[in-house]
């Protein structure tokens, strides 16, 4: 029934990366490394990272006719990924701009260029590629209507999983259809405003929650993952998998009660986290499909987010199945 374990509908960029001592502060130069450009972009990045862990994966995107977007379509294709979703021409390729710290932490800025005119249309007329899609997954790196159309057009028993990032808030359509909606603090926060948000990941999963999505995960880096359902979902998927995720019970709106437990990573030199979220985004949704349960796919994602953080650049540091394994 199925030709794809995955699709990805999202972004794809060329990562312009410097490392620097220090980022700037306002007004003020500094000397960075030389530059290295890399392929990129928050759904280009999934699409690669879960092609490489085995999935069969497709990516829904546009790049442009252009130098950058045929770095892209060979990076893509090497991995594995089928690439008869992704569009050419439109606008130049989207760009992100990419600082790097000694300590392997970075700051973006992105240029959307061709992501910013992958449109509804385009979503409707890839129907057959949803159609045939264990699990659908996207970002918000493209126009927030497009991510609209595609809740809209998921199939039945399709499921859906956003990672918001940039963050904005978002229609209740969209967070209705998240299962599950992964974000890290700030995301948590700018979804929530600053002053609901809580002072705990606890704190922010079980608001998420009452906001409508059918399961929420909050990446913490190097402390691994926080996974929370509702018990009515999470009473439901023990009933299919024979398995409940455990954890601690809180309280959302309307006195429902919420599992909430928490995953663990594994320790490493972290050399560039760019990428790792989206490495751990699609080992999360790739696993979902698989029949795993929430907290079983975020200790396995998890992992993966750690050994992409091990290299470099973002679609090259990610790891095979076989490197996960090894951790």
């Amino acid at each position: 029934m199925y030709d794809y374990d995955l699709l990805v509908v999202g972004s794809a960029n060329a990562d312009l990366v410097i490392d620097v001592e220090r980022r700037p502060a306002a007004g003020e130069t500094v000397l960075g490394g030389d530059l290295a450009v890399h392929p990129g972009g928050k759904g280009a990045n999934q699409a690669v990272a879960a092609a490489r862990l085995g999935a069969a994966t497709a990516l829904l995107a546009r790049v442009g006719d252009d130098g950058h977007g045929r770095l892209l379509l060979d990076s893509l294709r090497t991995a594995g990924v089928d690439t008869a979703g992704v569009l050419v021409g439109g606008a130049p390729t989207g760009v992100a701009l990419i600082t790097v710290d000694p300590s392997g932490d970075n700051s973006i800025v992105v240029s959307p260029g061709a992501n910013g005119r992958l449109t509804p249309e385009d979503v409707r007329a890839a129907d057959g590629l949803l159609r045939t899609s264990r699990v659908v997954s996207t970002q918000l790196e493209i126009p927030l209507e497009t991510v609209v159309e595609v809740v809209r057009s998921l199939p039945e028993g399709g499921r859906f999983v956003l990672n918001p990032s940039p963050p904005r808030p978002l229609p209740a359509e969209v967070l209705a259809a998240c299962d599950p909606l992964i974000v890290n603090e700030h995301e948590a926060k700018v979804i929530l405003g600053d002053s609901a948000a809580g002072d705990t990941p606890e704190d922010w999963a079980r608001r998420l929650l009452a906001e409508g999505p059918r399961s929420v995960v909050v990446t913490l880096g190097a402390e691994g993952a926080l996974v929370a359902e509702t018990r009515t979902e999470t009473e439901r998927r023990t009933d299919e998998s024979g398995a409940g995720v455990g954890g601690g019970v809180g309280a959302v709106g309307g006195g429902v009660d919420v599992e909430v437990t928490r995953v663990a990573s594994v320790r490493v030199d972290a050399v560039d986290t760019t990428g790792a979220g989206d490495a751990f985004t699609a080992a999360l949704a790739w696993r979902l499909g698989t029949g795993a349960t929430l907290a079983e796919a975020a200790g396995y994602a998890a992992r993966v987010g750690a050994a992409a953080v091990t290299r470099r650049g973002a679609q090259e540091s990610f790891p095979t199945g076989a490197e996960v394994e090894a951790l």
